[in-house]
């Protein structure tokens, strides 16, 4: 496959540290020291679902195509304003598409796994163009009223999307999944049945963040350097190293992995926190519309999150801004 077009939306509020210790015991230098987050955006005027319709539209318009030509759409999504329908359901009707579609929930992973699906669709001939959606609002998982600080500091609500087709620019692709259901996870309370015992309570996002660190780091290097061998690509001829953005901690670290300089490490995650599945194609659609991609180029995509899943692909970028 290829992607022949991109597109990302974010919410209006700029939220910044310093608005962060209005409700939390904290400073704008300890957020810096220990994530590299200076501000995040978060939905407060807007749905996540406007989000996820104005990324696609962006998306459709910048492959140039009708959205009735879209064979398939995968979006990737946590939660959203609804349990059921899918938001791949909800956004398909407002941008005029007429195609099945489906979510996965895959945490931050979820682009990876899109574009591994959506090979696999476009190689059996069940589609010729598809559209991938990753739109998540993370901060509605978090503690805010209980002030807990160690997630709510880190995420930001987002979304971005691609439109891929028939092409031979992923060179190598892998996915996985470690049971490790207690690193990070969020727990919504469902309504109980007469027939069982007690009441389930709301839990808030939990993180372990020297497990959800030690995790990221040793999959992601892990993924990589599986996808490059698979790809008999050298780390040194990688333009682009795209990971999710989650820590600057955590880039680093996988960057010294590979021996690369920080150069080939384009970020966002300053301006925009921890947007989940939605981090990636957020940073490739604000790279191929600034003209930082450029035909011939060989990147990377490394992502990880709750599960423990993570995943990684290598591409030859073909698309012309």
């Amino acid at each position: 496959m290829k992607i022949i077009g991109t597109g990302s939306a974010m919410p209006e509020l700029a939220v910044t540290n310093e608005m962060l210790t209005e409700y939390f015991d904290t400073s704008d230098e300890w957020i810096r020291s220990r994530t590299g987050i200076v501000t995040r955006h978060l939905c407060s005027k807007e749905t996540l679902i406007d989000l996820g319709v104005e990324a696609c539209q962006k998306a459709i318009e910048n492959a140039g195509i009708d959205p009735k030509e879209i064979d398939y759409f995968i979006c990737s999504n946590v939660a959203n304003n609804y349990v059921t329908p899918a938001m791949s359901c909800v956004v398909q009707g407002k941008i005029g598409a007429t195609c099945p579609c489906f979510d996965i929930s895959c945490a931050c992973t979820g682009f990876i796994f899109a574009l591994d699906i959506a090979e696999s669709f476009i190689k059996a001939g069940r589609a010729k163009k598809i559209l991938i959606l990753c739109a998540e609002e993370p901060s509605k998982f978090c503690d805010w009223k209980g002030h807990d600080r160690t997630t709510s500091i880190l995420f930001g609500d987002g979304a971005g999307a691609v439109v891929v087709t028939e092409g031979d620019d992923l060179q190598s692709i892998c996915t996985a999944t470690t049971s490790l259901p207690d690193v990070l996870w969020y727990k919504h309370a469902m309504e109980p049945t007469p027939f069982e015992d007690g009441i389930e309570e709301h839990v808030p996002l939990q993180m372990d963040g020297k497990g959800v660190f030690r995790t990221a780091v040793t999959s992601s290097c892990k993924d990589v350097d599986q996808v490059l061998k698979e790809a008999n690509v050298n780390p040194d001829d990688v333009d682009l190293f795209v990971l999710h953005q989650a820590n600057f901690r955590i880039i680093d670290a996988i960057r010294n992995f590979v021996g690369q300089p920080a150069e080939k490490f384009p970020t966002n995650l300053q301006h925009y926190g921890n947007t989940s599945s939605a981090s990636i194609p957020i940073l490739l659609d604000e790279l191929h519309r600034e003209g930082k991609l450029k035909p011939g180029m060989q990147l990377v995509m490394s992502a990880f999150g709750a599960g423990f899943v993570s995943g990684a692909c290598c591409i030859k970028w073909s698309m012309e801004k």
